[in-house]
Protein backbone atom coordinates (compact mmCIF):
# COMPACT_ATOMS: atom_id res chain seq x y z
CA UNK A 1 0.00 0.00 0.00
CA UNK A 2 1.25 3.47 -0.86
CA UNK A 3 1.93 5.45 2.30
CA UNK A 4 1.59 9.23 2.70
CA UNK A 5 5.38 9.52 3.08
CA UNK A 6 6.14 7.46 -0.02
CA UNK A 7 3.60 9.39 -2.07
CA UNK A 8 5.10 12.67 -0.91
CA UNK A 9 8.60 11.53 -1.92
CA UNK A 10 7.33 10.59 -5.37
CA UNK A 11 5.55 13.89 -5.81
CA UNK A 12 8.61 15.86 -4.69
CA UNK A 13 10.36 14.96 -7.94
CA UNK A 14 7.87 17.14 -9.78
CA UNK A 15 8.46 20.22 -7.63
CA UNK A 16 11.26 21.69 -9.75
CA UNK A 17 9.40 21.35 -13.05
CA UNK A 18 6.26 22.66 -11.40
CA UNK A 19 8.08 25.75 -10.20
CA UNK A 20 9.05 26.46 -13.82
CA UNK A 21 5.40 26.20 -14.89
CA UNK A 22 4.38 28.87 -12.38
CA UNK A 23 6.31 31.41 -14.37
CA UNK A 24 7.92 34.69 -13.48
CA UNK A 25 5.09 36.03 -11.36
CA UNK A 26 5.18 32.87 -9.19
CA UNK A 27 1.40 32.64 -9.20
CA UNK A 28 -0.64 29.47 -9.40
CA UNK A 29 -2.71 29.75 -12.57
CA UNK A 30 -6.22 28.47 -11.83
CA UNK A 31 -8.79 27.05 -14.20
CA UNK A 32 -12.36 26.66 -12.96
CA UNK A 33 -14.54 23.88 -14.34
CA UNK A 34 -18.14 24.35 -13.25
CA UNK A 35 -19.00 27.98 -12.59
CA UNK A 36 -22.29 27.60 -10.76
CA UNK A 37 -22.91 29.07 -7.34
CA UNK A 38 -20.49 26.95 -5.32
CA UNK A 39 -17.78 26.80 -7.98
CA UNK A 40 -17.79 30.57 -8.37
CA UNK A 41 -17.79 31.15 -4.63
CA UNK A 42 -14.79 28.89 -4.04
CA UNK A 43 -13.08 30.65 -6.96
CA UNK A 44 -13.37 33.92 -5.01
CA UNK A 45 -11.65 32.22 -2.05
CA UNK A 46 -8.72 31.46 -4.37
CA UNK A 47 -8.72 35.05 -5.62
CA UNK A 48 -8.30 36.29 -2.04
CA UNK A 49 -4.69 35.06 -2.16
CA UNK A 50 -2.14 37.08 -4.12
CA UNK A 51 -0.20 33.99 -5.22
CA UNK A 52 -3.14 32.71 -7.28
CA UNK A 53 -4.62 34.01 -10.50
CA UNK A 54 -7.77 32.76 -12.25
CA UNK A 55 -6.92 32.27 -15.90
CA UNK A 56 -9.69 30.15 -17.43
CA UNK A 57 -13.36 29.28 -16.89
CA UNK A 58 -15.47 26.40 -18.19
CA UNK A 59 -19.16 25.56 -18.00
CA UNK A 60 -21.86 23.98 -20.15
CA UNK A 61 -23.99 27.14 -19.77
CA UNK A 62 -22.41 30.40 -21.01
CA UNK A 63 -24.61 32.48 -18.70
CA UNK A 64 -22.83 30.97 -15.72
CA UNK A 65 -19.48 31.66 -17.32
CA UNK A 66 -20.53 35.29 -17.77
CA UNK A 67 -21.50 35.53 -14.09
CA UNK A 68 -18.14 34.11 -13.02
CA UNK A 69 -16.22 36.23 -15.49
CA UNK A 70 -17.70 39.35 -13.89
CA UNK A 71 -15.58 38.37 -10.87
CA UNK A 72 -12.62 37.10 -12.92
CA UNK A 73 -12.27 39.34 -16.00
CA UNK A 74 -9.81 38.68 -18.83
CA UNK A 75 -10.11 34.92 -18.42
CA UNK A 76 -10.27 32.47 -21.31
CA UNK A 77 -13.60 30.62 -21.52
CA UNK A 78 -14.59 27.13 -22.66
CA UNK A 79 -17.58 24.81 -22.88
CA UNK A 80 -15.44 21.65 -22.81
CA UNK A 81 -13.04 21.13 -19.91
CA UNK A 82 -10.61 19.22 -22.12
CA UNK A 83 -9.90 22.40 -24.06
CA UNK A 84 -9.18 24.28 -20.83
CA UNK A 85 -6.71 21.57 -19.82
CA UNK A 86 -4.64 22.25 -22.93
CA UNK A 87 -3.64 25.67 -21.56
CA UNK A 88 -0.04 25.71 -20.32
CA UNK A 89 -0.79 28.73 -18.14
CA UNK A 90 -3.26 26.67 -16.08
CA UNK A 91 -1.41 24.94 -13.24
CA UNK A 92 -4.34 23.84 -11.10
CA UNK A 93 -8.03 23.14 -11.63
CA UNK A 94 -10.97 23.82 -9.35
CA UNK A 95 -13.72 21.27 -10.04
CA UNK A 96 -17.08 22.81 -9.17
CA UNK A 97 -19.24 20.69 -11.46
CA UNK A 98 -22.23 18.60 -10.36
CA UNK A 99 -21.12 15.44 -8.59
CA UNK A 100 -21.47 13.06 -11.55
CA UNK A 101 -18.65 14.92 -13.35
CA UNK A 102 -16.16 15.11 -10.43
CA UNK A 103 -14.32 11.90 -11.27
CA UNK A 104 -13.87 12.43 -15.01
CA UNK A 105 -12.82 16.08 -14.79
CA UNK A 106 -10.41 15.46 -11.90
CA UNK A 107 -8.76 12.49 -13.62
CA UNK A 108 -8.49 14.33 -16.93
CA UNK A 109 -6.92 17.30 -15.14
CA UNK A 110 -4.37 15.21 -13.24
CA UNK A 111 -3.49 13.25 -16.37
CA UNK A 112 -2.87 16.59 -18.06
CA UNK A 113 -0.39 17.49 -15.32
CA UNK A 114 -2.64 19.81 -13.30
CA UNK A 115 -3.17 19.81 -9.56
CA UNK A 116 -6.80 19.54 -8.52
CA UNK A 117 -9.10 21.01 -5.89
CA UNK A 118 -12.40 19.19 -6.27
CA UNK A 119 -15.60 19.91 -4.40
CA UNK A 120 -17.15 17.21 -2.29
CA UNK A 121 -18.46 14.61 -2.46
CA UNK A 122 -15.37 13.06 -3.97
CA UNK A 123 -17.36 10.96 -6.41
CA UNK A 124 -20.75 9.50 -7.31
CA UNK A 125 -19.98 5.76 -7.10
CA UNK A 126 -17.64 3.62 -5.00
CA UNK A 127 -15.64 2.39 -7.98
CA UNK A 128 -14.68 5.96 -8.92
CA UNK A 129 -12.80 6.66 -5.66
CA UNK A 130 -9.79 4.35 -6.25
CA UNK A 131 -9.53 5.59 -9.85
CA UNK A 132 -9.12 9.15 -8.58
CA UNK A 133 -6.50 8.12 -6.01
CA UNK A 134 -4.57 6.22 -8.69
CA UNK A 135 -4.62 9.22 -11.04
CA UNK A 136 -3.21 11.46 -8.32
CA UNK A 137 -0.43 9.05 -7.38
CA UNK A 138 0.78 7.92 -10.80
CA UNK A 139 0.80 11.50 -12.10
CA UNK A 140 2.37 12.96 -8.95
CA UNK A 141 -0.47 15.45 -8.57
CA UNK A 142 -1.92 17.23 -5.54
CA UNK A 143 -5.62 16.44 -5.18
CA UNK A 144 -7.43 18.30 -2.43
CA UNK A 145 -11.09 17.40 -1.80
CA UNK A 146 -13.43 20.06 -0.46
CA UNK A 147 -13.84 18.55 2.99
CA UNK A 148 -12.72 21.84 4.48
CA UNK A 149 -13.13 20.73 8.08
CA UNK A 150 -9.69 19.11 7.69
CA UNK A 151 -8.14 22.62 7.58
CA UNK A 152 -10.43 24.43 10.00
CA UNK A 153 -8.94 25.53 13.35
CA UNK A 154 -12.38 25.02 14.90
CA UNK A 155 -11.94 21.28 14.21
CA UNK A 156 -8.19 20.91 14.63
CA UNK A 157 -8.09 22.52 18.07
CA UNK A 158 -10.62 20.25 19.85
CA UNK A 159 -9.18 17.21 18.09
CA UNK A 160 -5.87 17.81 19.82
CA UNK A 161 -7.25 19.24 23.06
CA UNK A 162 -9.92 16.67 23.86
CA UNK A 163 -9.82 13.61 21.59
CA UNK A 164 -6.10 12.93 21.23
CA UNK A 165 -5.49 14.10 24.80
CA UNK A 166 -7.96 11.46 25.99
CA UNK A 167 -10.30 13.82 27.84
CA UNK A 168 -13.38 12.18 26.32
CA UNK A 169 -12.20 8.74 27.33
CA UNK A 170 -13.67 5.85 25.37
CA UNK A 171 -15.90 7.23 22.58
CA UNK A 172 -18.72 4.79 21.92
CA UNK A 173 -21.18 6.80 19.84
CA UNK A 174 -21.33 9.86 17.56
CA UNK A 175 -24.35 11.87 16.45
CA UNK A 176 -23.82 13.69 13.16
CA UNK A 177 -26.71 16.05 12.40
CA UNK A 178 -27.35 18.30 9.42
CA UNK A 179 -31.08 18.81 8.96
CA UNK A 180 -32.69 20.94 6.28
CA UNK A 181 -36.06 22.53 5.63
CA UNK A 182 -39.06 20.97 3.92
CA UNK A 183 -38.39 20.74 0.17
CA UNK A 184 -40.56 22.63 -2.27
CA UNK A 185 -41.59 21.60 -5.77
CA UNK A 186 -39.01 21.19 -8.51
CA UNK A 187 -38.40 24.06 -10.88
CA UNK A 188 -40.40 23.87 -14.13
CA UNK A 189 -38.95 26.87 -15.95
CA UNK A 190 -37.60 27.45 -18.46
CA UNK A 191 -39.84 24.88 -20.13
CA UNK A 192 -37.62 25.02 -23.20
CA UNK A 193 -33.87 24.50 -22.82
CA UNK A 194 -31.79 27.66 -23.31
CA UNK A 195 -30.38 27.40 -26.82
CA UNK A 196 -26.77 27.78 -25.66
CA UNK A 197 -26.93 25.32 -22.76
CA UNK A 198 -25.19 22.05 -23.65
CA UNK A 199 -27.64 19.63 -22.04
CA UNK A 200 -26.00 16.51 -23.50
CA UNK A 201 -22.64 17.50 -22.05
CA UNK A 202 -24.29 18.29 -18.70
CA UNK A 203 -25.65 14.73 -18.62
CA UNK A 204 -22.20 13.28 -19.37
CA UNK A 205 -22.09 9.72 -18.03
CA UNK A 206 -25.78 9.76 -17.03
CA UNK A 207 -28.33 8.03 -19.26
CA UNK A 208 -29.90 10.43 -21.73
CA UNK A 209 -33.21 12.07 -20.93
CA UNK A 210 -34.93 15.14 -22.38
CA UNK A 211 -34.38 18.61 -20.92
CA UNK A 212 -35.68 18.93 -17.38
CA UNK A 213 -35.11 22.25 -15.58
CA UNK A 214 -35.55 20.56 -12.20
CA UNK A 215 -32.72 18.14 -12.89
CA UNK A 216 -30.42 20.89 -14.12
CA UNK A 217 -31.06 23.47 -11.41
CA UNK A 218 -31.58 21.00 -8.53
CA UNK A 219 -29.54 17.95 -9.50
CA UNK A 220 -29.11 16.91 -5.85
CA UNK A 221 -32.74 15.78 -5.80
CA UNK A 222 -31.91 12.97 -8.25
CA UNK A 223 -29.84 9.89 -7.47
CA UNK A 224 -28.64 9.60 -11.07
CA UNK A 225 -26.37 12.58 -10.42
CA UNK A 226 -25.37 12.12 -6.79
CA UNK A 227 -26.38 10.63 -3.44
CA UNK A 228 -28.63 13.48 -2.35
CA UNK A 229 -28.26 14.76 1.20
CA UNK A 230 -26.33 11.63 2.16
CA UNK A 231 -23.36 12.54 -0.03
CA UNK A 232 -23.87 16.31 0.09
CA UNK A 233 -23.96 16.78 3.87
CA UNK A 234 -22.97 13.23 4.78
CA UNK A 235 -19.51 13.29 3.21
CA UNK A 236 -18.64 16.37 5.26
CA UNK A 237 -19.71 14.94 8.59
CA UNK A 238 -18.49 11.38 8.04
CA UNK A 239 -15.12 12.81 7.00
CA UNK A 240 -14.95 14.57 10.39
CA UNK A 241 -15.74 11.24 12.05
CA UNK A 242 -12.79 9.66 10.24
CA UNK A 243 -10.58 12.66 11.01
CA UNK A 244 -11.26 12.20 14.73
CA UNK A 245 -11.64 8.43 15.02
CA UNK A 246 -9.29 7.00 12.38
CA UNK A 247 -9.22 6.60 8.61
CA UNK A 248 -11.16 3.35 8.40
CA UNK A 249 -14.47 2.41 6.78
CA UNK A 250 -17.45 1.02 8.74
CA UNK A 251 -18.52 -2.60 9.05
CA UNK A 252 -22.12 -1.88 8.10
CA UNK A 253 -24.59 0.75 7.03
CA UNK A 254 -28.36 0.81 7.27
CA UNK A 255 -30.66 3.57 6.04
CA UNK A 256 -34.09 4.63 7.30
CA UNK A 257 -36.11 7.33 5.60
CA UNK A 258 -37.35 8.20 2.16
CA UNK A 259 -39.25 10.75 0.12
CA UNK A 260 -41.71 11.84 2.79
CA UNK A 261 -42.65 15.09 1.03
CA UNK A 262 -43.55 13.70 -2.37
CA UNK A 263 -44.28 16.48 -4.86
CA UNK A 264 -44.85 13.93 -7.66
CA UNK A 265 -42.19 15.64 -9.75
CA UNK A 266 -39.83 12.73 -10.39
CA UNK A 267 -37.27 13.33 -7.65
CA UNK A 268 -35.49 10.20 -6.45
CA UNK A 269 -33.21 11.34 -3.60
CA UNK A 270 -34.78 10.98 -0.13
CA UNK A 271 -35.61 14.12 1.83
CA UNK A 272 -35.52 12.22 5.15
CA UNK A 273 -32.19 10.54 5.83
CA UNK A 274 -31.22 8.53 8.90
CA UNK A 275 -28.18 6.29 8.51
CA UNK A 276 -26.58 4.14 11.19
CA UNK A 277 -22.98 3.00 10.76
CA UNK A 278 -21.10 0.40 12.83
CA UNK A 279 -17.35 0.85 13.22
CA UNK A 280 -14.68 -0.86 15.31
CA UNK A 281 -15.88 -0.12 18.85
CA UNK A 282 -18.31 2.72 18.13
CA UNK A 283 -21.40 3.65 16.13
CA UNK A 284 -22.40 6.75 14.18
CA UNK A 285 -25.91 8.05 13.53
CA UNK A 286 -26.12 10.53 10.67
CA UNK A 287 -29.36 12.48 10.31
CA UNK A 288 -30.50 14.94 7.67
CA UNK A 289 -34.25 15.25 7.83
CA UNK A 290 -36.81 17.69 6.43
CA UNK A 291 -38.08 19.85 9.26
CA UNK A 292 -39.94 23.13 9.33
CA UNK A 293 -37.81 24.13 12.32
CA UNK A 294 -34.45 22.34 11.93
CA UNK A 295 -32.37 21.82 15.05
CA UNK A 296 -28.73 22.88 15.35
CA UNK A 297 -26.35 21.17 12.96
CA UNK A 298 -23.06 19.69 14.13
CA UNK A 299 -21.37 16.57 15.48
CA UNK A 300 -21.40 15.27 19.05
CA UNK A 301 -18.83 12.75 20.26
CA UNK A 302 -19.95 10.82 23.37
CA UNK A 303 -17.26 9.36 25.63
CA UNK A 304 -17.31 7.86 29.11
CA UNK A 305 -15.46 10.92 30.46
CA UNK A 306 -17.31 13.66 28.58
CA UNK A 307 -18.88 14.80 25.34
CA UNK A 308 -17.69 17.14 22.59
CA UNK A 309 -19.87 19.13 20.19
CA UNK A 310 -18.33 20.70 17.06
CA UNK A 311 -19.72 22.69 14.17
CA UNK A 312 -18.02 25.06 11.74
CA UNK A 313 -17.76 27.99 14.13
CA UNK A 314 -18.10 26.59 17.66
CA UNK A 315 -17.08 23.70 19.85
CA UNK A 316 -18.14 22.82 23.38
CA UNK A 317 -16.69 20.19 25.71
CA UNK A 318 -18.64 18.97 28.74
CA UNK A 319 -16.81 16.81 31.25
CA UNK A 320 -18.59 13.90 32.93
CA UNK A 321 -17.34 15.19 36.30
CA UNK A 322 -20.18 16.41 38.47
CA UNK A 323 -20.52 20.18 38.44
CA UNK A 324 -17.93 20.71 35.68
CA UNK A 325 -18.54 23.85 33.64
CA UNK A 326 -18.66 23.45 29.84
CA UNK A 327 -15.58 24.61 27.93
CA UNK A 328 -16.65 26.51 24.82
CA UNK A 329 -14.89 28.38 22.03
CA UNK A 330 -16.09 30.21 18.93
CA UNK A 331 -14.00 30.93 15.84
CA UNK A 332 -15.79 33.01 13.19
CA UNK A 333 -15.08 32.89 9.48
CA UNK A 334 -15.30 30.48 6.55
CA UNK A 335 -12.93 27.54 6.85
CA UNK A 336 -13.03 27.13 3.06
CA UNK A 337 -10.34 29.82 2.91
CA UNK A 338 -8.11 27.76 5.22
CA UNK A 339 -8.57 24.75 2.97
CA UNK A 340 -7.76 26.71 -0.19
CA UNK A 341 -4.63 28.11 1.47
CA UNK A 342 -3.50 24.61 2.38
CA UNK A 343 -4.00 23.50 -1.23
CA UNK A 344 -1.97 26.40 -2.65
CA UNK A 345 0.83 25.72 -0.17
CA UNK A 346 0.90 22.05 -1.19
CA UNK A 347 1.02 22.98 -4.88
CA UNK A 348 4.48 24.37 -4.09
CA UNK A 349 5.74 22.03 -1.37
CA UNK A 350 4.30 18.88 -3.05
CA UNK A 351 3.22 17.63 0.36
CA UNK A 352 -0.08 15.78 0.57
CA UNK A 353 -2.87 18.23 1.43
CA UNK A 354 -5.11 18.10 4.49
CA UNK A 355 -8.07 16.80 2.48
CA UNK A 356 -6.04 14.42 0.32
CA UNK A 357 -7.95 12.27 -2.15
CA UNK A 358 -6.71 9.13 -0.38
CA UNK A 359 -8.44 10.16 2.84
CA UNK A 360 -11.62 11.28 1.07
CA UNK A 361 -11.76 7.98 -0.81
CA UNK A 362 -12.37 6.26 2.54
CA UNK A 363 -14.68 8.83 4.14
CA UNK A 364 -16.97 8.93 1.08
CA UNK A 365 -17.70 5.22 1.55
CA UNK A 366 -20.16 5.51 4.48
CA UNK A 367 -22.57 7.89 2.69
CA UNK A 368 -22.33 5.88 -0.53
CA UNK A 369 -23.08 2.68 1.39
CA UNK A 370 -26.07 4.39 2.99
CA UNK A 371 -27.39 5.30 -0.44
CA UNK A 372 -26.98 1.68 -1.50
CA UNK A 373 -28.88 0.63 1.62
CA UNK A 374 -31.72 2.98 0.68
CA UNK A 375 -31.88 1.79 -2.92
CA UNK A 376 -31.67 -1.92 -2.07
CA UNK A 377 -33.78 -1.62 1.10
CA UNK A 378 -31.39 -3.69 3.20
CA UNK A 379 -28.56 -3.47 5.68
CA UNK A 380 -25.21 -3.35 3.88
CA UNK A 381 -22.39 -5.39 5.42
CA UNK A 382 -18.93 -4.13 4.47
CA UNK A 383 -15.35 -5.36 4.75
CA UNK A 384 -13.25 -2.30 5.80
CA UNK A 385 -10.01 -4.11 4.95
CA UNK A 386 -10.86 -5.30 1.44
CA UNK A 387 -13.26 -2.36 0.88
CA UNK A 388 -15.93 -4.70 -0.47
CA UNK A 389 -19.63 -5.17 0.14
CA UNK A 390 -20.20 -8.58 1.67
CA UNK A 391 -22.79 -11.00 0.27
CA UNK A 392 -26.22 -11.28 1.82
Amino acid sequence: MLTRRAAARGAAATAVSYARILGANNRVGLGVVGTGGRGTYVMTRFQAFEDCEVRALCDVYPKRIDDAQAKAPNTKTFGDHRKLLELKEVDAVLVGTPDHWHCAVAIDAMTAGKDVYTEKPLCRTRDEAPQMVKAARINGRICQVGVQQRSGPIYLEPLEKYVKAGRLGKISHIDAVWHAGVPGPMRREPAEKPSNLDWVRFLGPVKYRDWDPGQYFNFRAYLDYNGGKMTDFGHHWMDVVHMYMGERAPHSAVFAGGIYYDRHDGRTAPDTCNALFEYDGFSVLFQSNAYGTPTQYGITFYGDQGKLFVDRNRYAFTSAEKGAAPEERRIPGDITSDHVRNFLDCCRSRKLPNGDVGLAAISVLPPLLAVQSYVEQRRIRFDPDRLEVLPL
